[in-house]
């Protein structure tokens, strides 16, 4: 029986950077990891196959509408599907064999098989029985569904099946505006297809900037993707390869049908905890599967932790990878901990969304007095030249003490320029501090010192 000090269940972004800085901080540990390769669904079929898909169809946007402008002539492009599945399974193979060597130059021993609990302290996977001072449940989650919406994979399909499909559909459905539906939805878009979004609520991605929402689905539209608001799906249907799709719109409850060769389900993950054994082993968990734990990442069974999208908050492979790196300090003896109030999230169409800490909408709800500086990327240089002149950075602010509370970007590497906020942020900082920093020009990053500036006396280029 092998033992080990620490014993990772799942080798996704929490559970392998967990694995490896608690190596790092001295500990003898082990991941169990059931796929052939490591870096769970973000690696293999998520956050990175799904951004190579984005970024090769994004390449082919700027060369169908915007070469022309810059003086770049030639043959019109044309889709190699194959070719581009290849370049995208090529970025996955790099990724997972990345994270292989670092497990090997951490000494991480990597179990390869399905994992179970049957006792504290005890981890099984297949035949063998490893013991372990400490458990960690990162177990990630998997694509839910609706009723009367039967996934084959093939037509119907999630998220994993829409990165693997034989051909580009020419008409594509989506159920859900949220972030996956949104991304895959850009990409078919761009590849020539109809796309039709179907969203339960009134606005999409809920919970962010209601502003940014609008902006964004008026942006989308220009794209050529169109929305069906305030509908809730009834049932899918498939014959000869093709799906109908049937709806009511909640605001008449008329029923209404469309056919398409392609329906993506994106209507949310739950927790992938089937097989571990928790109710046998007393592990408390909520209605709606997710594993209960306190500060600390512990769960009701001593010497059981659990972190990622296995427990509650944002299904976000940053936020696990926090919570790994957390756990992993907090078992080395070390005050491992999380700002929650800090946590960025970034949908990779295009333009690009981002977002970090309180909205207008919460603030307002819990009667806060705050101001807001904005800036259009239309008064950005380099947005300009690069055909990305859309959208704006949104910051607010603490109306007495200036304090940066959030920030909201929709426009050109929002992704990325998000990340200055958030450690403005991290360290109390004021919008008066960012706009007092130079920015170099010409950069996107202009736009958010501006949005600063907005703050306080007015933003130079607007």
């Amino acid at each position: 029986m092998a033992q080990f000090d620490l014993i990772v269940i799942g080798a996704g972004p929490g559970g392998y950077v967990c694995a490896i800085r608690a190596a790092q901080l001295g500990l003898k540990v082990a991941c169990v990891e059931g796929r052939e390769t490591l870096g769970g669904t973000c690696l293999n079929v998520g956050c990175i196959p799904s951004k190579a898909l984005l970024h090769a169809t994004h390449m082919l946007h700027e060369a169908e509408h915007n070469f022309a402008e810059m003086g770049i002539g030639g043959v019109k492009p044309k889709v190699d599907w194959k070719k581009m599945q290849a370049y995208k399974d090529d970025v996955i193979g790099q990724n997972t064999k990345g994270i292989e060597f670092l497990f090997k130059k951490n000494k991480v021993e990597w179990l390869k098989g399905w994992a179970s609990i049957p006792e504290a302290g005890k981890v099984k996977v297949g035949d063998e029985v490893h013991e372990a001072k400490n458990i960690v449940i990162a177990s990630g989650s998997e694509p839910s569904s609706l009723p009367g919406v039967e996934v084959d994979e093939k037509v119907v399909v999630t998220s994993t099946g829409a990165l693997s499909l034989g051909r580009p559909p020419g008409n594509v459905m989506v159920i859900g505006g949220g972030v996956i539906g949104l991304e895959m939805g850009s990409i078919f878009a761009r590849l020539g297809a109809k796309v039709t979004v179907i969203e339960y609520l009134d606005r999409l991605i809920p919970g962010n900037d209601a502003e940014v929402a609008k902006t964004f689905q008026r942006i989308l539209k220009k794209q050529g993707i169109e929305f069906i608001l305030g509908a809730a799906v009834q049932a899918t249907e498939v014959k000869r390869n093709k799906a109908t799709v049937t709806y009511r719109l909640r605001k008449d409850d008329s029923e209404h049908k469309l056919e398409a060769d392609c329906v993506l389900v994106a209507t949310g993950r739950r927790p992938f905890t089937e097989g571990l054994g928790l109710k046998e082993l007393g592990i408390e968990t909520t209605r709606g599967g997710q594993i209960k734990t306190d500060r600390h990442y512990a769960t009701s069974v001593r010497g059981v932790y659990a972190i990622g999208d296995a427990i509650a908050g944002p299904m976000l492979a940053h936020k696990a990878e926090d919570e790994g790196m957390a756990v992993a300090e907090i078992l080395a003896g070390q005050a491992g901990h999380v700002n929650y109030g800090v946590i960025p999230g970034v949908i990779y169409t295009h333009p690009e969304v981002a977002s970090v800490g309180e909205t207008e909408e919460t603030l307002k709800e819990a009667g806060r007095a705050y101001k807001v500086g904005k800036f259009s990327f239309m008064g950005n240089g380099r947005a300009k030249a690069n055909f990305a002149a859309d959208g704006f950075v949104k910051i607010l602010a603490d109306k007495e003490t200036d304090r940066i509370l959030g920030a909201h970007i929709i426009g050109p590497m929002a992704g990325d320029l998000i990340h200055e906020i958030c450690v403005a942020m991290e360290f109390g900082a004021a919008a008066e501090d960012l706009a007092r920093t130079c920015h170099a020009h010409p950069t996107y990053s202009e736009a958010v010192r501006e949005a600063a500036l907005a703050c306080g006396d007015g933003p130079i280029h607007a």
